[in-house]
């Protein structure tokens, strides 16, 4: 069973940018700590831009996924194989992992895996979190957010079509771990609900 989970537990939360995700789970993060339970919460993409940035690739989190594919994989493995070394000096079996990404990533020449079975294999989620929303909500949010490119997203057909593969991508990724998947809806203004079933997830595991 040690070859096929960390010693710590492992929770990756996915969702096509604007569903609330990071929001929402920052929540459920926050109600779980106040019950004792010690969670650690990383970004998937920090870990790549960090990199990316010390090679001189990029300047910001937008420009990683214009990067050449090989490069991409690259950045995606050396990101995951960094968040459990961290992990292992701070976790102990009881601790949470929380992982923060994205199930499909939308480049120049297609859809990319988010979990691919290389980060898999570092990551081995016990468990994986689907967030969804409404699309004339993400479509709403991405267009309220002007800190990101979101302008090759298109539009609301676009963005329900891309949610469903994320959503395909990722009982895909849970196939090579035996992973549970759990579809959490964000609703507009019920964002307790959603934090609520995070929260939940995080301290059966």
């Amino acid at each position: 069973m040690d070859s096929l989970r960390n010693r710590f537990k492992v929770v990756i939360v996915t969702g096509i940018p604007g569903v609330g995700k990071t929001t929402v789970l920052s929540l459920a993060v926050k109600k779980s700590s106040e019950k004792g339970l010690k969670v650690k919460v990383v970004n998937f993409g920090s870990f790549m831009l960090e990199t990316a940035i010390k090679e001189g690739l990029v300047n910001n989190r937008d420009e990683i996924r214009y990067l050449g594919m090989r490069k991409q994989l690259e950045l995606q493995q050396m990101a995951a194989r960094k968040i459990v070394e961290e992990s292992e000096e701070e976790l102990g079996e009881k601790d949470v992992l929380v992982v923060d990404t994205h199930a499909i990533v939308k480049t120049p020449l297609g859809y990319l895996p988010g979990l691919p079975k290389h980060v898999l294999d570092e990551l081995k989620p016990d468990i994986i979190a689907v967030v969804e929303a409404n699309p004339n909500d993400v479509y709403s949010r991405q267009t309220r957010d002007k800190m990101r490119m979101r302008s090759d997203f298109g539009d609301v057909r676009d963005i329900e079509k891309l949610m469903s593969y994320a959503r395909e991508a990722s009982f895909a990724s849970a196939v090579h771990y035996a992973s549970p998947v759990v579809v959490i809806l964000n609703e507009e203004n019920k964002i307790e609900e959603a934090a609520d079933k995070i929260t939940n997830i995080l301290l059966m595991l």
